[in-house]
């Protein structure tokens, strides 16, 4: 594999140098910032994340204040309390993006916030405690015990919410392949999974960076050279 330094001054230098590069670096908390995180934000950052999938990002940050009014502010507590008629009454809504699927899927993962409130006392004091090093299977869980939060949705939701960890973009595949690993240009496999944290645990270990960081970095080197305004988070 090759040396992240390597990686890093490609990138600084297609962004103009490093000054450019530090300021295309996405927030991250530290953990005990996490843990204090509402489960209400969570779960209106997967909402949206979900609502954005296949959709216009746009579109979607325009009607988010409608959203919030539609949905309770995200309260979990009160969504999971929502009758089939109530929630076809959502679906009817023109305030909101009328995908009912999609509207489903707000209070399954409510339930989903809530079973994980029972169980670590808050949804952020279950991400914060994660193991670190450990991504692709706090992904794995998200996907399996939330509603359509599988692929990038849900790694785009902690990004979104400051939360550290890699997110595994065309760009960031490619520059993985580029850095000698033997990966699929879609790795969904376990074993291409398992190589993925790897080499990003590596990296950590050889630049004390955050993996939000290391994957930023990594789109910033390879592919087309987007202009800053194209990275919003």
């Amino acid at each position: 594999m090759k040396k992240f330094d390597s990686i890093y001054a490609t990138a600084s230098k297609r962004k103009g140098g490093d000054k450019q590069l530090q300021k295309l670096l996405p927030k991250v908390l530290p953990d005990n910032a996490v843990k204090t995180i509402p489960d209400d934000r969570f779960l209106a950052e997967m909402s949206r994340c979900v609502f954005q999938a296949g959709f216009v990002w746009r579109v979607v940050n325009q009607k988010w204040p409608d959203f919030e009014k539609v949905f309770f502010g995200f309260v979990p507590d009160k969504l999971v309390l929502l009758s089939p008629e109530q929630l076809e009454r959502i679906g009817q809504n023109p305030a909101i993006i009328r995908n009912m699927q999609k509207i489903i899927s707000v209070q399954k993962n409510a339930q989903f916030v809530l079973d994980q409130r029972k169980e670590y006392g808050s949804f952020g004091k279950l991400v914060a405690g994660w193991p670190t090093g450990d991504h692709i299977g706090l992904y794995k869980m998200l996907k399996q015990k939330g509603c359509r939060l599988g692929g990038a949705t849900g790694p785009r939701m902690l990004r979104n919410l400051q939360v550290d960890g890699f997110i595994l973009t065309h760009d960031v595949v490619s520059c993985l392949q580029q850095a000698g690993l033997d990966i699929n240009d879609k790795p969904t496999s376990q074993s291409d999974l398992k190589k993925v944290q790897q080499a990003f645990n590596s990296w950590h270990q050889q630049s004390g960076l955050p993996y939000s960081h290391l994957s930023r970095i990594c789109a910033c080197a390879v592919g087309e050279n987007y202009p800053p305004e194209a990275f919003t988070h």
